[in-house]
This record gives C-alpha cells, sequence and structure tokens, in this order.
C-alpha cells in the first residue's frame, strides 16, 4: 500500500478515502506545561505572540508526535477582537471571558467595523503562515475557532440564552455576524496555510440546546462555514462538549467531515447515529489522560479503537497538565491502528 505523508493521510482518513492506517492528530487544544518546558514557549504570552504560539503549537509534534500542528490553544481571542473582557489566564489555565460586549443591536452595530489583523486573530494568522512555512508540505496544518453559536453567547453573555427563547431580534442578526466573521478568519486562516478547520462550538450542545434549537440556531451558521471551506477543499471537524449522542444526526447535517465527541459519546451508538461524518474521539481528557497512566491510554484506546471510532485522539482539550507519556501512548495507539 502507498506510503502516504502525514498531510496526505489526514486529508483521506477525513474524506473516508484508502489509507495505510490512523493518522495520529488532535483538533482540540493541544499544549501542557511539559512541552511548554520542552520548547521554552509558555502560556499566556503564547496566546498572543505569534512565533511562541508557533513554537508551542510545532512542540505538539516533535514532543508529542501528533501528525500535525495546530492552533490556537483557547477560544476567546475572537470575543476578544469584539471587545470582551478576558482574564489572561496564566501557564496552567487558559484565557476566558469575563465581560461582554453586545447587549442590544446599537452595540452590534459598534463592532462591526473589525480587522483580521488586529490583536490576536492577528496573531493567530501569522503563527498559521509560520507553520505553514515549516510544515506545511509534511504536516496537517490545523486551524482553530470558536463556533458561531459559542461566539454569540461569548458577545452577548447572560443574556444570551434567554433573548433565544424569547426569540429576541438579536439573535439571528448576531449569529449572521458571528458566521460571516467565522467566514472571513477560515478563509484567512487557510490562505495564510491552513488545510484543515476545527469547530469549536460548546454551548451549542444538545444538553443545553435540544434537538429544535439546535437545528434553528446553530446547524444553518454551522453549515455556512463548511459549506464555504468545500469551496477550498478543505476539511471541517465539529467538537461540541457534553453529551451529544441524541443531536449527531442534526450536526451531521452541516457537513462537516468528522465530528469530535467527547467521553460521555458511546463510540458505537455515534457511528449508527451518523450518515456522512466520521466519528472522532474520545479518550477522557482528564480521569485518563491527565490522571492515568500509559497502561489506562493503551486500554481506553483499545476500546474506542475496537468500537470503530474514525480517529483516535483526545474527548475534548488537553488538560495543561497532562503527562506526555499518556499522549505519546494515544498517539502510538493510533499509528499502529490499521481499517
Amino acid at each position: 500500500m502507498t506510503d502516504y505523508t502525514p498531510k496526505e493521510r489526514l486529508y483521506r482518513a477525513l474524506r473516508k478515502q484508502q489509507i495505510d492506517r490512523m493518522p495520529a492528530v488532535c483538533f482540540t487544544q493541544t499544549a501542557t506545561v511539559e512541552q511548554m518546558e520542552a520548547c521554552g514557549a509558555y502560556w499566556p504570552e503564547a496566546h498572543s505572540d505569534a512565533e511562541k504560539m508557533a513554537t508551542l503549537a510545532e512542540a505538539g509534534h516533535t514532543v508529542v508526535g501528533f501528525e500535525a500542528v495546530r492552533v490556537p490553544f483557547d477560544i476567546t481571542a475572537e470575543a476578544e477582537l469584539f471587545g470582551c473582557g478576558i482574564k489572561a489566564g496564566d501557564q496552567k489555565q487558559q484565557p476566558s471571558v469575563i465581560k461582554h460586549s453586545v447587549n442590544n443591536m446599537e452595540d452590534l452595530e459598534k463592532i462591526r467595523n473589525y480587522s483580521l489583523k488586529e490583536g490576536r486573530i492577528g496573531a493567530i494568522l501569522d503563527a498559521v503562515k509560520i507553520l505553514s512555512d515549516k510544515y506545511g508540505k509534511e504536516l496537517p496544518v490545523i486551524g482553530s475557532m470558536i463556533g458561531p453559536f459559542s461566539l454569540a453567547q461569548h458577545i452577548n453573555g447572560d443574556a444570551w440564552f434567554g433573548n433565544l427563547f424569547t426569540g429576541e431580534e438579536i439573535v439571528p442578526t448576531l449569529l449572521d455576524f458571528c458566521s460571516d466573521f467565522n467566514v472571513a478568519y477560515a478563509k484567512a486562516m487557510v490562505e495564510n496555510g491552513a488545510d484543515t478547520i476545527a469547530i469549536i462550538d460548546p454551548t451549542a450542545s444538545y444538553e443545553l440546546i435540544g434537538g429544535e434549537f439546535y437545528e434553528k440556531y446553530a446547524l444553518p451558521y454551522q453549515k455556512k462555514i463548511v459549506d464555504a471551506m468545500k469551496e477550498l477543499d478543505v476539511a471541517t471537524v465539529l467538537h461540541i462538549c457534553g453529551n451529544t449522542t441524541n443531536g449527531l444526526g442534526i450536526m451531521d447535517k452541516t457537513g462537516v467531515n468528522a465530528i469530535s465527541v467527547d467521553q460521555r459519546v458511546d463510540i458505537k451508538t455515534a457511528i449508527g447515529n451518523v450518515e456522512n461524518s466520521i466519528i472522532v474521539g474520545n479518550i477522557d481528557p482528564v480521569a485518563v489522560l491527565w490522571n492515568g497512566t500509559p497502561e489506562d491510554v493503551a486500554e481506553a484506546s483499545k476500546k474506542v479503537l475496537d468500537a470503530g471510532v474514525g480517529l483516535l485522539t483526545v474527548g475534548c482539550g488537553i488538560v495543561s497538565m497532562t503527562p506526555t507519556a499518556n499522549l505519546q501512548k494515544m498517539v502510538e495507539c493510533a499509528k499502529s491502528h490499521t481499517y
């Protein structure tokens, strides 16, 4: 069988084409303290400095062994661009949104004139280009962004779900704004060398909003990103936290190449609930990868692989204190698996 490069292998895997073995990749947050210590690039500086961001992303490949490089490491840069207050985090904790920026339609008008070259969004795009220039011919370059539903919630804050349930005018308007931004941002990532886009949309979870609201307020806006990427032959991966089992059929309608599921989802059931997407996941990031041993990782990986997962990887973002040895064991299990 053909010996593929990691870039070719992931390209084919995400399109259900024949390959020699399973790729070993991570579509969610990859950085750990041990990687920071190994490469000399640390949080929180690596969230805003393009060179340090690229260096730490590279460590996911050179230290852990992931067959891809991915940025960024959090989902707050987009909200920061639109005026939200951000707590910077530290070496172990990611940044978080602490203040929101849009309460009404007038506030929304104030944030429409933005530039993708500004702030951390600009740094992320620069990091994508640094990684692509160095690795783009051989490795997949994964660009990640918060999804439109969760971005709207970051921007609108505590009022978001109330506005959603009462059908306020700001809801579809803000979702249109956010999804248009997502499309522009994804295209900019691709222009800078990204070949795969991960959409992280945690508050669009079926557990939080149910199927009817997902179909109305998440599906069409996520699909706009996916459709734009299809035109560029760029694969998309959608990750939503929680037990999304009953919502997978709706998520599949977005047209994404892969759906990333967390540890609460049964892989066999998930596979049966989708027609088009492949299912990726879902090693427990806390109980197994952070607090377990390499033997625990091997055992959990075998269960997921035996269940027929499309790609073996973590069930959510990697905890910053996760031991490198555990991540390396997950990579080893993926690389040794043939379909």
